[in-house]
């Protein structure tokens, strides 16, 4: 069965009445088992705040310092990820991915945190350690890669990728007034992007048609975490989220020591 996709988006059009969800192909699957979240994450006032220009300094700041820590260990995933892949095509996939999240995106970041600096006040985020929504979403990844199946880490790193797309190519539309924010948006609506995302969904749809069933529902259910994770991350920059309790505690103290 070919994939029907919407214009300029890896996501597949509304399924019609399918006999059984082995039929479809996986990202189908998925995007219906997440289509409530992703409409959750388009309409989050961190997201909307971006594309209509609105959204704090420090808030944006919060999520790119953030994210940075994030990508170091999405990096990790990935390459854990490529170690268990079965076949050569899944290990160039994921190690490049691997290298791409910590050269290309942690690039963007410090370029994007450098010219928001002074616009930051007093605030310096990229001091701050990993906040808990950061350490329990990284923590989801490693595990997964780690000591999950090899379908239940494939499932993990895929929301990354896909959902930043699909946000990328929804928000493009109108772009920002801001420009920093619509440096942002234009990253992840690039057709680079999007052909590497279409590389990583195609990659996935090939390997469910042989998996199992219990595969494919480990994945699904690995994925649905992943998804409800990205909504969170937004929401913890959105609240500038710290840790309730310790914040100064040797965690904050040896981060700090290491960025001098």
């Amino acid at each position: 069965m070919s994939t029907v996709l919407h214009p300029g988006t890896s996501r597949p059009a509304p399924a019609t009445n399918p006999a059984d969800d082995s039929e479809l192909p996986l990202r189908a699957v998925l995007w219906a088992d997440t289509a409530e979240i992703f409409d959750q994450i388009l309409a989050h006032p961190f997201i909307a705040g971006l594309g209509d220009g609105s959204l704090d300094p420090v808030r944006f700041g919060s999520y790119l310092a953030q994210d940075s820590l994030y990508l170091g260990k999405y990096a990790q995933a990935l390459a854990a990820l490529a170690g268990r892949a079965p076949d050569s095509e899944g290990i160039r996939i994921f190690a490049s991915g691997a290298v791409g999240a910590l050269a290309e995106e942690s690039g963007l970041h410090q370029e994007l945190l450098d010219q928001l600096l002074p616009r930051l006040g007093d605030a310096r985020p990229g001091d701050l350690p990993a906040s808990p929504t950061t350490v329990a979403y990284t923590d989801f990844l490693l595990k997964s890669a780690g000591s999950g199946s090899f379908a239940e880490a494939l499932g993990a790193v895929l929301p990354c990728y896909w959902i930043y797309a699909e946000v990328g190519a929804a928000m493009q539309r109108a772009s920002s007034p801001d420009p920093l924010f619509a440096r942002w948006i234009d990253t992840y609506a690039a057709p680079e992007f999007a052909g590497l995302v279409e590389q990583v969904l195609g990659y996935a749809d090939t390997w469910a048609r042989d998996a199992g069933e219990r595969e494919r529902l480990a994945l699904r259910k690995a994925y649905f975490r992943g998804a409800q994770f990205e909504w969170m991350f937004w929401d913890a920059a959105w609240r500038l989220e710290r840790w309730p309790v310790g914040a100064e505690g040797i965690i904050a103290r040896s981060t700090a020591s290491v960025a001098e």
